[in-house]
């Protein structure tokens, strides 16, 4: 060994020597000597009062991988919002499909009161109708009948009423006989009594009595004989017309004859018909939250109402249970017909955080979220606990009131994606 470092020695101090003078021999000399191997040697110790060299880690700190740098400008363009990590309420519910129909007490038919036929149809179908409006008119010869009776008995009531006050007057002056007095007074009873049947029988079909004007005595030619005979047909509810039976022209109220003109729904609040397996019906009753989910395709969202009606018997077919909802429709976006999936909510329980499910994403393996700090996000690991169709429960990782990012999380975590790919 020693013979072998002699030599070693000796071949460098030779390269040095004549590394001018004879490169050739030099070059030799050298690739001579990176074939000789030299034992390891350990490694200086420092020197008293001098601190070690510390290895630099390569790649940035943890910390510093964690924060996604973003401006505001950029966040606010992305459409990420922020809100509190807060204690929430979590939902044990059971998910049942089911179609919504138009509420059943806000149906309205218009029904056809008299005979006739159909001279005027005011709306359309889709058409907005206020209660009390007229929608239709129908010419009936029924109608200029009880029009013309209750014309005829206020003209007779007038005259008798004049002719019971002179004889009253004639008798309190024991001009006339009492007999005179007392026919009198009876014609005039009878003649009220007449009038009001006749009153009566215009309040049956709807009329309203004072648009019929009583005309003095000689002037009932008057009236008009087209407006005796028209009868307007008015809305009972108000609502949008949703079905149409008749044309104009048509006949209506006779045997065989339509019976209804229009059918008039109020979709404000409608109905969502669900079947319900029997396992399932004792966890229901009446008054019990539902949050109905709209299907695909439909632009309905979300939108939570009640039970209405829980049926207590069983379809002898598939053995299950009608049960109602009701939820508000103020924009008309729950369209009858729709399938949609009811979450019947059954109990409730606190959490001291909870989350969204859009704040949460999966990078790595690990569920994080995105606390919000000066510059951007930082990317937070987190443990999730009980969840509902709404809320996942935080158990560990996040701290109440710190703001996280809430929505279209998914656009940070392709930020970090593209950032790891560009390091």
């Amino acid at each position: 060994m020693i013979g072998r470092i002699t030599g070693f020695g000796i071949a460098l101090l030779i390269g040095a020597v004549s590394a001018s003078l004879l490169p050739p021999v030099s070059a030799a000399l050298l690739r001579a000597a990176k074939v000789l191997r030299l034992p390891s040697m350990p490694p200086a110790e420092p020197v008293a009062g001098t601190q070690p060299q510390r290895q630099v880690e390569a790649g940035p700190d943890r910390q510093e991988t964690n924060i996604l740098k973003l401006s505001d400008e950029r966040i606010a363009l992305a459409r990420i919002p922020t809100a509190p990590a807060r204690a929430e309420q979590l939902q044990r519910h059971i998910s049942v499909t089911g179609t919504i129909v138009p509420a059943g007490d806000r149906i309205t038919r218009v029904p056809v009161k008299v005979a006739g036929t159909i001279s005027e149809l005011r709306k359309r179908l889709g058409d907005t109708v206020q209660r009390g409006e007229v929608v239709a008119v129908i010419d009936s010869r029924e109608i200029a009948d009880v029009r013309s009776e209750f014309l005829a008995s206020g003209v007779n009531l007038t005259l008798q009423r004049l002719a019971y006050e002179r004889t009253q007057s004639l008798w309190e002056r024991r001009v006339t006989a009492e007999q005179q007095y007392i026919q009198a007074r009876a014609t005039y009873q009878e003649a009220q009594l007449r009038h009001d049947l006749a009153r009566q029988k215009l309040l049956a079909l709807g009329l309203d009595p004072n648009d019929v004007s009583v005309p003095a005595p000689g002037d009932v030619a008057t009236e008009s004989v087209s407006r005796l005979r028209q009868y307007p047909v008015l809305a009972l509810a108000g609502g949008r017309v949703v079905e149409r039976r008749v044309d104009v022209g048509a006949s209506v109220g006779q045997q065989n004859d339509p019976t209804e003109i229009y059918t008039i729904a109020d979709l404000s609040t409608v109905w969502i018909e669900l079947a319900v397996s029997l396992p399932d019906l004792p966890q229901l009753r009446s008054g019990q939250r539902v949050a109905a989910i709209a299907t695909m395709g439909s632009a309905a969202g979300q939108q939570e109402g009640k039970i209405a009606f829980v049926s207590p018997l069983l379809d002898q077919n598939t053995r299950q249970a009608r049960v109602v909802a009701e939820i508000p429709n103020p924009d008309d976006v729950w369209r009858p017909g729709t399938f949609v999936t009811a979450d019947v909510i059954i109990s409730d329980a606190d959490v001291p955080i909870g989350v969204p499910h859009a704040a949460l994403q999966t990078i790595g393996g690990e569920t994080v979220v995105f606390v919000r700090v000066p510059g951007g996000f930082e990317k937070r690991s987190v443990t999730v606990g009980a969840q509902d169709h709404r809320i996942i429960e935080i158990t560990a990782g996040l701290q109440a009131g710190e703001e996280i990012a809430v929505a279209n999380t998914f656009v940070l975590k392709a930020e970090i994606g593209r950032s790891r790919m560009q390091d």
